[in-house]
């Protein structure tokens, strides 16, 4: 595997599926958190909220 390859694999590996990698970026993750709206709030909008993932009762 070249030079190049390897680095556009590790730049992919970071970018899918890591952790926060620094205090900065938690921060900014929970900003993100705070902004997000609940399923109330979409239904009060209009909109649709995501599908239950799970059933209950299993």
């Amino acid at each position: 595997m070249s030079q190049e390859s390897k680095k556009k694999k590790e730049e992919l590996e970071e970018k899918n599926g890591s952790m926060a990698r620094d205090l900065k970026e938690v921060k900014e993750l929970g900003k993100q958190m705070e902004r997000h709206r609940t399923n109330e709030e979409l239904q009060e909008e209009g909109k649709d909220p995501d599908p239950i993932q799970y059933d209950e009762e299993e």
